[in-house]
């Protein structure tokens, strides 16, 4: 089974936190707290995370220097920040956070369908990536004939690996429902790369087999 997609869940209130996890549960997927933003920084050095849901209102490092942080280094400036903050913010807060790197911003009380619908989209966009990277490698190898002994000659491993693509395929087209329905355009753009890597994979699946 492939390890389950992580979450950064960053603020430092522990009731913000709890009220976080239990809102997520329903989905497949880890949190992972972290009570300020040095907190979070040191997470990110050893554990790969989906998306960060990352307060602005932070005592110390505030959300937005955290995001700059984060999107200064080469090996997070790519995982998905969604920033949460209270209702009554500073009323640039939004541009600060989407100039910050954000994909989103979400004012508190927010809609729990809502926070679910954009994680699970998302969470949904990392699983189907790390699976398209395992299935290009996979093909890199039957073209380059560098396939691992035991690894079954060509008449087996392409049936599964056609299987393989077209269950990624069948996922896209889901996430993409789903993504209609949450009415977030954020997301149109990592879903159209997505669909590009999936079409330039299949063509190659196609020349070979």
């Amino acid at each position: 089974m492939p390890d389950r997609a992580k979450i950064l869940l960053v603020d430092d209130r522990e009731e913000n936190l709890i009220a976080l996890e239990a809102i997520l549960s329903s989905l497949d997927l880890v949190p992972i707290r972290a009570r300020s933003g040095e907190e979070a920084l040191k997470a990110l050095l050893n554990t790969e995370f989906a998306l960060i849901l990352l307060d602005v209102r932070m005592p110390g490092m505030d959300g937005f220097e955290t995001a700059a942080h984060i999107k200064r280094r080469e090996r997070t400036r790519n995982i998905p920040i969604i920033f949460l903050t209270v209702v009554d913010s500073a009323p640039d807060y939004a541009f600060r956070g989407y100039a910050a790197g954000a994909v989103d911003y979400l004012t508190k009380p927010f809609d729990p369908w809502v926070l679910r619908a954009k994680v699970s989209v998302f969470t949904d966009l990392y699983n189907m990536n790390k699976r398209l990277a395992e299935q290009s490698a996979l093909l890199r190898d039957r073209v380059s004939g560098e396939l691992p002994p035991g690894a079954g000659d060509q008449a087996s491993v392409l049936p599964e690996l056609s299987r393989r693509l077209t269950a990624v395929e069948d996922e896209l087209g889901r996430v993409r429902e789903l993504a209609r329905k949450a009415q977030d355009p954020t997301l149109a753009v990592p879903l159209s790369d997505l669909a590009e890597r999936l079409t330039h994979l299949r063509a190659g699946f196609d020349a070979i087999s």
